[in-house]
């Protein structure tokens, strides 16, 4: 890892007859703040400012910058283990190179068909179809989702129904089901809730009152080739991993061996640091017919998209207004910046009590800078809590361009109103994203045999 060395940097700053760092930071061009962030040990310096840096003392990157060895101990290993112990929270190793598989190359040798459920706006199913499946149905219960949907897809077979009531007359009953056995996916993000009996054993009956439990009631009938369910990060250490870790217990029962990984949507083609838990299985029988399957997630393609990739010749679109109030002390941040660049009268104003309260929350007005990824969207653009300004005008973004940073297509519509629209945006799997994670399950598919 490197890091910018402040000695080093005390002598070019010498040389160059700058004084304090706040005169430092005014020929840069940022605020003091943002000059302190930079010079964090715990800093990427392979950015704008780093650059705008080197150009101000007039020397190179490397002239200011040191190595810092990361020697592994053992230690947080060690705590980790620890805190599975008590929670019995499954081991992750995100950083494990044979859990991944080059992707970009794979091409489905037959369409796949795919049912999904919880289908929202359609990003997860739109990048599936990317993929190479073929939807035979979608479910979602809101009507104005279901209209996003149709909309884009006519042809999409959308049942606008309560799972619950799905599962209680059964799924065949609303669109023609392959055999038991023989649908290829069966996909779908059910929101995160914690399980009344969870911790006792009782398999899928833990899961009673809750919309994952409907989720595994089709898996269970239907006995799909594989599954995918994708959620929020949260899921990991909701209820200190038991709601997780009984997901994974349900699945294991119902005839699946199961995986999953925290996956960055950066990472595919997404210009936003969102991160998703992405679960995958492949049914038992399978894996036993088909010596040497196994599922690997999709391998990272190496780079990063900035806003300014992401929105390029976007086209014009409704969006929503701060109001003057808010614009007037938004206009005093700088791309990249958040509360802590305004003025101190002005931030203490703005905070209220939570100036005091210490913390970070650096989603408190911020603004978005054009030389990295989107912080991850919300379901409305304009919240005190979570500020999404945009880099260069002080307005929050589009509904265009809240779509492209989600990587839908330009031709998608969001058939309702506009707060609607970034709701079913904000809610979304990124398009691209979802792409990845059906084309390693192509992958899988591609290899079977019977």
């Amino acid at each position: 890892m490197y890091f910018l060395n402040k000695e080093k940097i005390r002598l070019h700053m010498k040389k160059n007859g700058i004084a304090t760092q706040k005169e430092l930071a005014e020929r840069i061009g940022i605020s003091k703040n943002q000059l302190s962030m930079l010079l964090s040990p715990h800093y990427n310096p392979i950015k704008s400012n780093a650059m705008k840096l080197c150009e101000t003392l007039n020397v190179r990157l490397e002239d200011i910058m040191s190595e810092q060895l990361e020697l592994d101990l053992g230690l947080e290993q060690e705590k980790n283990s620890n805190i599975l112990k008590k929670t019995g929270k499954p081991a992750n190793k995100n950083d494990d190179p044979n859990d991944f598989v080059e992707i970009r190359n794979v091409k489905a040798k037959r369409k796949y068909t795919c049912l999904e459920l919880f289908a929202g706006a359609g990003g997860l199913a739109l990048g599936l179809e990317y993929a190479g499946f073929e939807c035979i149905g979608l479910n979602e219960f809101d009507k104005y989702a279901c209209q996003t949907l149709r909309k884009n897809r006519p042809n999409w077979n959308i049942i606008e129904e309560d799972i619950q009531k799905i599962t209680e007359v059964g799924i065949e009953n609303y669109l023609e089901v392959p055999p038991v056995g023989e649908l290829d996916l069966l996909s779908g993000g059910y929101p995160c809730q914690a399980f009344s009996y969870a911790g006792k054993k009782a398999g899928l009956q833990d899961a009673r009152g809750t919309l994952f439990y409907h989720y595994a009631k089709i898996l269970d009938s239907l006995k799909p080739k594989m599954f995918l369910a994708e959620n929020v990060r949260g899921l990991v250490n909701h209820d200190g991993g038991k709601t997780l870790q009984t997901m994974l217990d349900v699945f294991s029962e119902v005839g699946y061996k199961v995986k999953w990984k925290v996956l960055k949507a950066q990472d595919y083609d997404v210009a936003q640091k969102r991160e998703r838990i992405v679960i995958v299985g492949i049914r038992n029988d399978i894996i036993n017919r088909n010596k040497g399957i196994e599922y690997k997630f999709p391998k990272p393609y190496g780079y990063v998209l900035t806003l300014r990739d992401a929105l390029k010749d976007v086209p014009k679109s409704d969006g929503a207004k701060y109001p003057e109030s808010k614009r007037k002390v938004l206009d005093l941040v700088p791309p990249g910046g958040y509360w802590r660049d305004l003025p101190e009268d002005i931030a203490k104003e703005y905070m209220g009590k939570s100036y005091y309260s210490g913390g970070g929350r650096t989603g408190r007005a911020r603004r978005l800078s054009w030389d990295e990824p989107s912080l991850t969207l919300t379901c409305s653009p304009a919240q005190k809590q979570t500020e999404r300004c945009h880099p260069d005008e002080t307005r929050p973004f589009t509904i265009r361009e809240y779509a492209r940073i989600q990587s839908f297509p330009d031709d998608w519509e969001f058939d309702c109103s506009m707060n609607n629209a970034y709701k079913q945006i904000g809610n979304a799997v990124p398009v691209n994203m979802a792409k990845a994670v059906g084309l390693s399950i192509v992958n899988v598919l591609n290899q079977l045999t019977i």
